[in-house]
């Protein structure tokens, strides 16, 4: 079985990549940067400098696959955030239509496709449509509030014992550990038994709000850690050092109103199945601790 992995070098992708190395698969990983990718993750893998809009580059790292992982990766310099997931989605649509590749998960969001200004969560529907297009088996993995949003915190528990977000602090979020994410995507990935073209939302084993992870950061780390909501405006600014063109910097602005409306998307009701197993507290102690000390 061949399975090809792009966007590799993420969070998710890594993970996934590591579970199908495991599971003794034939793996190509993609990656923009590849010298991003950690060691052990390489190891078994066959690695390919390819980015996400090669289209070239993607029909000759699909080819004679079984199946196909998709992330849309982040890109702050691109003039238009909406045109980089057509884009890169349409690149990899055609691989999988041209090669015949017989699965595709992509990693989608909760709510996609559901209303037009909700930055990328509008625009992981708009992939969603291009890759069932192809007419192949594709699963659309939806998750929430990545956990590992908090490793950018770290400095901030460090020096200042706070953490900041853009939301409320009693904020409903449906928070997920990406490991769980690669988890299930690889899962698919490797089973094909399954058809069709469906969704899947994935939420963590529940909703917290922000002033409920710090306490839980608090009893982690032994000691007092306050939330302190931010605004929108002050993280476009910090984007903007960060090389992130105006457009990048409206629509994330649209993406985090989205996901702090009470009514929003991260209203969904929550089913079994959308339920995965790392809980806030595990993550805190496994990942954020580590690096603290």
């Amino acid at each position: 079985m061949k399975i090809v992995i792009a966007a590799a070098s993420g969070n998710i992708g890594r993970r996934t990549a590591e579970k199908i190395i495991q599971a003794g698969a034939e793996t190509i990983l993609l990656a923009r940067h590849p010298e991003k990718l950690a060691a052990k993750v390489t190891q078994g893998a066959t690695v390919k400098p390819i980015s996400s809009d090669d289209i070239i580059g993607l029909l000759e790292a699909t080819q004679n696959a079984d199946a196909l992982f998709w992330l849309t990766p982040p890109k702050l310099d691109t003039q238009s955030l909406y045109d980089w997931y057509i884009q890169t989605a349409m690149a990899g649509a055609k691989a999988v239509s041209e090669n015949g590749i017989k699965r595709v998960v992509n990693i989608s969001s909760i709510g996609a496709g559901s209303a037009s200004n909700l930055g990328t969560v509008s625009f992981c529907g708009n992939v969603e449509s291009i890759f069932n297009q192809t007419n192949s088996n594709v699963l659309h993995l939806r998750p929430g509030y990545f956990m590992e949003n908090f490793l950018e915190q770290i400095k901030l528990i460090r020096c200042e014992r706070t953490v900041c977000f853009p939301y409320a602090g009693d904020h409903d979020i449906p928070w997920i550990s990406t490991d769980d994410i690669g988890d299930e995507a690889a899962k698919y990935l490797l089973d094909d038994s399954w058809t069709g073209q469906w969704t899947r939302n994935l939420m963590g084993p529940e909703n917290l709000t922000l002033l409920e992870t710090t306490a839980i950061l608090s009893r982690v780390f032994d000691f007092p850690i306050e939330y302190v909501q931010v605004t929108i405006e002050s993280i476009q600014q910090h984007l903007t050092l960060m090389g992130a063109t105006l457009d990048v910097q409206r629509e994330l602005g649209n993406l985090f109103r989205a996901l702090g409306d009470r009514e929003g998307i991260y209203a969904t009701a929550r089913t079994s199945e959308a339920a995965t197993p790392t809980t806030f507290e595990q993550f805190a102690i496994n990942k954020l601790l580590p690096r603290f000390q």
